[in-house]
């Protein structure tokens, strides 16, 4: 019974490679992570910002400017060819000013807000401008001299 279940004791090298699977995982899982959170990180408003002191807009004569405001509650008017409206929700601001720049050839709306106003109400409503067609948003401030 020579070597039935006996079998002399074998000595195994030490494995000196190391395994890279699990890092290749890892790395995978981690672009697929960049890949799916990167779009987000880059959306936003576009707004041109003035390098210098910025001059008056100039209107156009036979066009009626359009302008929405927001005071300090941010409650939302839209003002057409110095004609005001009651409060509006932002909602039907997009409606109204998507049907007054439907038939126009530049699509030009101004924005008055108050300075106290939240940053973000501001934003909101130029975001929804955009949606409505227009193609550049203006913001109306006081002048103020320095003496």
């Amino acid at each position: 019974m020579k070597g039935m279940g006996m079998m002399p004791h074998e000595r195994r090298k030490p494995m000196s490679d190391i395994n890279v699977v699990p890092y290749i995982d890892v790395m995978l899982v981690l672009l697929i992570i960049f890949m799916v959170t990167a779009p987000m990180l880059t959306q936003g408003v576009k707004v041109d910002l003035p390098n210098t002191v910025s001059d008056p807009i100039q209107a156009e004569k036979d066009v009626e400017s359009v302008i929405v405001s927001v005071d300090t509650n941010g409650a939302y008017y839209l003002e057409v060819g110095g004609k005001g409206s009651d409060p509006m929700a932002l909602e039907e601001i997009q409606t109204n000013v998507q049907k007054i720049l439907s038939g126009r050839s530049r699509n030009e709306v101004l924005v008055r807000g108050d300075e106290n106003v939240d940053y973000g109400v501001v934003v909101r409503l130029m975001s929804v401008l955009q949606a409505a067609g227009a193609s550049s948003v203006g913001l109306i401030t006081e002048d103020t001299k320095l003496e």
